[in-house]
């Protein structure tokens, strides 16, 4: 057993009928599409369902795994308070947490701030309810990004197979995340010529399964798309890892100024997957993809943890970079 199938999709409140009330009608092809996605889940009957989402407690070095037995939650901040409930798989959480653990990865369930479902995981849930008609729906492991590198994502879901594989589990893996939020002008956080160009390269990229070009893609670059969404299908990428994809990619559509998309994946047989993080040097970004301040900030830390000093200033620095310090001496 192990990963039967991924989903990628979005998590805009408005799409929930009890939210949007006749809004969510101007995003018709994103319902479709949802619940196409959340069928090919329940249809696979999978033991367990792990979704990711950039709206749980997130820290910039830590993975964090719900835990506990269970959660309820509702659409209630947005105006409809219909509750969802779910229980937690909790023995593929303590399997997954100790694995990362004997690895040295940085993920488990310390840290809690919230056991809230947020809802970058309330949206799937109800098209996946929606899909089981009502049954009640296999045990959930919720599991929140982290602000580390595209890369250690994959790695997270490479872990996540390795769980599945090891507990003989069916596991359907839900990637949440919206794409772009600067694609229009009217929109309500404007538009940056960066959103659509995400936009469109993140749906090309996942409609192929080129997980290579994901995890390529520049941090800065993404940042000014105003993505939330690379790091949750990142992770999808790993529970890949080894193996081809099937991937079907079933819809785009950013009618409010925020890319909603949505595509499936099957695995394959056998290919080459770890090829993509021994491209990378996945413990941390290539000198030439490396935002040029993210480099200096951690060059700075780097040094004074090891030295107690100040490091000197690199002589690369772009020109900006470098008038902007003397316009502050």
């Amino acid at each position: 057993m192990g990963i039967i199938n991924a989903v990628m999709v979005p998590h805009p409140p408005i799409i929930i009928p009890g939210v949007g009330r006749g809004e969510e009608r101007k995003i018709q092809a994103t319902t479709d599409a949802y619940f196409e996605a959340a069928g090919l889940v329940a249809g696979a009957r999978p033991d367990t369902i792990v979704i990711t989402t950039p709206h749980g407690t997130v820290y910039a070095d830590w993975f964090h795994i719900s835990p506990g037995a269970g959660v309820r939650g509702s659409f209630a901040a947005f105006g409809e308070d219909t509750p969802i409930a779910v229980s937690y798989d909790e023995e593929f959480v303590r399997e997954l947490a100790g694995l990362a653990r004997s690895a040295g990865f940085p993920a488990g369930t310390e840290g809690e701030r919230s056991p809230a479902l947020d809802h970058g995981a309330l949206v799937p849930l109800y098209f996946l309810g929606n899909a089981y008609g009502g049954a009640k729906l296999p045990p959930v492991v919720r599991i929140s990004i982290s602000g580390l590198s595209f890369a250690e994502h994959y790695r997270l879901g490479m872990l996540i197979k390795e769980t599945a594989e090891a507990l003989g589990r069916r596991v359907s893996v839900v990637a949440s995340g919206d794409l772009s939020h600067y694609l229009t002008r009217s929109g309500p956080y404007g538009y940056r010529r960066e959103g659509p160009q995400y936009d469109r390269q993140i749906m090309e990229i996942m409609g192929e399964g080129s997980f290579g070009s994901l995890l390529e893609m520049s941090e800065s670059f993404c940042r000014a798309a105003g993505e939330c969404g690379h790091r949750s299908f990142s992770i999808l990428a790993g529970c890949f890892d080894g193996v081809s994809v099937k991937p079907r990619r079933l819809s785009y559509e950013g009618s409010f100024g925020v890319g909603y998309g949505i595509c499936t994946f099957e695995p394959g047989g056998p290919a080459p997957g770890r090829q993509y993080l021994d491209a990378m040097r996945p413990d941390r970004p290539t000198a030439d993809k490396e935002d040029p301040y993210v480099r200096l900030a951690r060059l700075t830390v780097e040094t004074y943890v090891k030295t107690r000093k100040k490091p000197a200033l690199p002589t690369d620095l772009p020109d900006e970079m470098t008038q902007r310090r003397a316009a502050c001496l």
